[in-house]
């Protein structure tokens, strides 16, 4: 029987315990998984666009208005078409590439998905 503690799937409490050898639960929702389950699971994140359309890694988007770049006398102007994004956590919530620009992390609510 495994020793280790899993985090629940669905309350995220760290206490998660083996209850046999293919079965954890959590003592705190009650829950009860097995560690091939909570890997099927989706993770739980959703970034949306200005449209409201969820955004997947890899997708398409183009930018809507123009955004103006530190260190940089031009902005990105409104109509770039960014492609192979990359979601992230936090404020600025999608990595990407922008030719003549470089590596940038923008926020989603300023695209819309191509």
């Amino acid at each position: 029987m495994p020793d280790e503690m899993k985090p629940c799937p669905q309350c995220k409490s760290p206490y998660g315990y083996a209850t046999n050898d293919t079965q954890y639960a959590c003592p705190e929702c009650g829950h009860e998984w097995t560690p091939t389950e909570q890997s099927n699971e989706p993770s739980g994140l959703v970034v949306l666009d200005s449209n409201g359309n969820e955004l997947q890694n890899g997708d398409s988007v183009i930018v809507i208005k123009n955004l103006p770049v530190k260190g940089s006398p031009i902005p990105i102007k409104a109509g770039t078409k960014v492609k192979n994004i990359r979601l992230t956590e936090g404020d600025h919530n999608v990595d990407c590439k922008i030719p003549g620009f470089g590596a940038l992390a923008l926020k989603s609510e300023f695209l819309k998905k191509a």
